[in-house]
């Protein structure tokens, strides 16, 4: 559905994006990370046609996009950061406006200016102006914009800024239901967020792409246990670190005086637990708790930011 091909972006010596390429099919839903300056606003400001890429192709449903601009984006909706909103409208005014921008046919556009309306429950405020609604109101407003038209594609650029808790948690419902029917590339800061709501993860770098997985694949990949074990770090850090399937011991700070807390990482393809049993039924240890460690989305792009060098 979306298809970055090769894609750079040069702003004089700033090379703000380099040869990035992937490709989006439709109903998946993709989350875009990366730390500020990373390319992330770049990348989308390309999608959407707002930018030229300095080289290379982006396509959407096979139309490119710079040079097909009319065909490719009838099949996106765009809600950017700062919601294209015009505060003295109606909510209901708005939308219609937004479906004739979309070319939406006239008959069909009450319908379907009511239909979004209840997707994305903004019934309760029609006649509202969009200048006294809540913050949370305003983003439903701008996510129902950028679904007029029944667009193929979704592009949500924060789409929960300043939303709070509450409100978050029922856009992020809201986008979650968009899958499936629609293809979702959903940027986001909030790491937990996009965990929550996404299928895949790409991470930009300095303009690069380091990281482009499905989520399970990221959760499935290194195997860590956390094990608390009543034994003094001196006898037993060196002998977990002989351990053969275990290629790091993190010391974990602040346990109770004799009980040792560590992370054990273990080799791909190796079983720690029954060695780890062994040693410590010879050592007299007793084991309190062991169990998995499940990194975060955070862990992981933490990881991966740090150890990329640029």
């Amino acid at each position: 559905m979306i298809s970055f091909e090769q894609v750079s972006k040069r702003y004089g010596t700033h090379q703000a994006l380099q040869e990035i390429s992937f490709d989006l099919p439709k109903g998946q839903i993709l989350g875009l990370l990366g730390q500020n300056g990373a390319g992330k606003t770049t990348a989308l400001n390309i999608l959407t046609g707002c930018l030229a890429p300095t080289s290379g192709r982006v396509a959407i449903g096979g139309f490119d996009v710079m040079t097909q601009p009319r065909q490719a984006k009838r099949l996106i909706g765009y809600l950017p950061e700062q919601a294209p909103l015009y505060d003295e409208m109606t909510v209901e005014a708005y939308l219609r406006f937004a479906c004739e921008l979309k070319e939406v046919e006239k008959g069909a556009v009450v319908s379907h200016v009511e239909a979004v309306a209840e997707r994305t429950g903004l019934k309760d405020v029609m006649g509202r102006k969009i200048g006294n609604l809540s913050k949370g109101y305003r983003q439903r407003v701008g996510v129902a914009q950028a679904l007029c038209g029944t667009p193929e594609a979704i592009i949500l650029d924060e789409p929960t800024a300043g939303l709070d808790p509450r409100q978050s948690s029922e856009m992020r419902a809201l986008v979650r239901e968009l899958a499936g029917e629609h293809t979702v590339l959903f940027s986001s800061h909030i790491l937990s967020e996009v965990q929550s709501v996404c299928d895949r993860v790409i991470i930009l770098h300095h303009g690069k792409i380091i990281c482009d997985s499905a989520l399970q694949a990221l959760r499935s990949g290194e195997a860590r246990l956390r094990a608390k074990i009543a034994c003094g770090e001196g006898t037993l850090l060196p002998a977990l670190r002989q351990l053969n399937s275990v290629s790091r011991v993190t010391v974990e700070r602040g346990g109770d005086p004799g009980v040792t807390q560590v992370v054990l990482t273990v080799k791909k393809g190796e079983a720690a637990e029954r060695e780890l049993f062994t040693l410590l039924c010879a050592m007299q240890a007793p084991l309190l708790r062991l169990a998995p460690v499940e990194d975060s989305l955070e862990d992981i792009f933490l990881r991966a930011t740090m150890d990329e060098k640029g």
